[in-house]
């Protein structure tokens, strides 16, 4: 009897493909997005993006932007955009990239830099080299910090080796002939290991003795913890919302056609147009809702600046609560059932939320999976809130994430009609 029952279950299990997906295929999916995500960043292949000036234009500067360049594990963009004029970038303009969110850090080499090294070598006390950062990504700052203090130990041993000999001789005297001799016989092999080897090696233990560098948020009004707490309100609310929907549209359709009560309203005037376009206003106005009440508890229990961001917060909500009521309309129209929609939708929202940024960060993912993540539903939602509450974006500047949640609105509906036809012929 035992083996009988067991054999039962595996037929049901072969015959069931969402059961097969959710058992088998969906934990080998978020096996590899977070082993994509995670080790990838640990393994050094995702490329960090920063934008690179050099307002000294000495020797030292110089090498220190060469040796960025030879970096494997950085993006550096030093020329401004052609609408920009072109030409090198400035600190304005870096500062400006980091603001907008196309580049997590800005490294600018003041005017002096070369100069107090030259004459004192590390640990001067002249001007530091700054990193203009979004600390919204706390991963990328500290990451170019330990870069940047591996190159200054390897970009520059002579120009070091001649700072650190004057600073011995204002306090220690001049050296001695044999001693010039020696100084003079090693400088010229420090630096062609310099412009040889570059920012090749370098030991770990560089940062006690770099030269200063001061991490500059530029984003200045906001805090690292309200930039995590309008992520996870955004990312966890957008998650919800979607399982919301697919629940709501699911309950509105296939349980009024099991009971007859669909057929029984396609037979007055309304029309399956009308009772769509009436479903779809009853869902995004719950979805609506949902948000606010999400983004009125981080208001009060985190303190999350809601009130002084109602318009962005207004117009993002409509858009994200109308494209998630379409969509869960387009998965409960291509059910048959409502164990099958709960399935099929359950492994979908969780593949896109994973790959959206509904989970974790997408400045965590490698570049090319970022891109990917733009395919997803989540990941545009979540742009325009990281907009309004962290970059305090205008609202015309949400225009890319409002166009494309208001298109998808539109395909979703397109398509929920077209599938819902096959209820009209019924």
């Amino acid at each position: 009897m035992i083996w009988t029952l067991i054999r039962v279950g595996l037929t049901n299990l072969r015959r069931d493909r969402v059961a097969q997906a959710m058992t088998f295929v969906l934990p080998i999916v978020f096996f590899s997005i977070f082993a994509t995500v995670f080790g990838g960043r640990s393994g050094g292949t995702a490329k960090i993006g920063i934008a690179l000036v050099d307002e000294d234009h000495s020797e030292f500067s110089q090498r220190i932007a060469a040796g960025l360049l030879k970096e494997s594990s950085l993006q550096v963009e030093t020329a401004a955009a052609p609408k920009e004029g072109g030409g090198s970038l400035t600190r304005a303009a870096a500062e400006t990239l980091v603001k907008n969110g196309d580049r997590p850090v800005a490294v600018v080499i003041p005017a002096g830099v070369g100069a107090a090294f030259a004459s004192r070598g590390f640990g001067s006390g002249g001007p530091a080299i700054q990193l203009l950062a979004d600390v919204s990504d706390p991963i990328a700052p500290q990451m170019v910090y330990g870069l940047l203090q591996k190159v200054t130990m390897t970009a520059a041993p002579d120009l070091m080796m001649q700072g650190g000999l004057r600073q011995f001789e204002e306090n220690a005297g001049a050296l001695t002939p044999q001693q010039r001799a020696a100084v003079d016989t090693w400088l010229p092999r420090l630096r062609q290991n310099a412009t040889v080897g570059g920012a090749g090696s370098a030991s770990g233990n560089a940062a006690p003795m770099g030269i200063g560098v001061e991490t500059v948020d530029v984003m200045r009004t906001n805090s690292q913890r309200g930039s995590l707490i309008s992520f996870y309100a955004a990312g966890i609310g957008v998650m919800f919302l979607l399982f919301a929907m697919v629940n709501g549209a699911g309950g509105t359709l296939l349980d009024e056609v099991e009971s007859g009560t669909l057929e029984r309203l396609l037979s007055t005037r309304l029309g399956m147009t009308r009772l769509l376009a009436g479903k779809w206003l009853l869902l995004t106005i719950i979805g609506f809702g949902q948000i606010c009440v999400m983004f009125l508890w981080a208001r009060l229990v985190f303190q999350l600046p809601l009130f002084s961001h109602v318009p962005g917060f207004v117009t993002m909500t409509v858009v994200t609560a109308a494209a998630a009521a379409a969509l869960g309309l387009v998965l409960a129209a291509l059910a048959q059932t409502r164990s099958q929609l709960s399935g099929f939708s359950t492994i979908l929202i969780l593949t896109m939320s994973a790959l959206g940024g509904s989970m974790f960060p997408r400045f965590l993912m490698s570049e090319s999976l970022q891109k990917f993540g733009l395919l997803t539903f989540n990941a545009w939602a979540l742009d325009g809130y990281l907009k309004v509450f962290w970059r305090n974006a205008p609202l015309w500047q949400l225009w890319p994430q409002v166009s494309m949640l208001a298109g998808l609105t539109g395909a979703f509906l397109i398509v929920a009609r077209l599938l819902a036809r096959r209820w009209e012929s019924a």
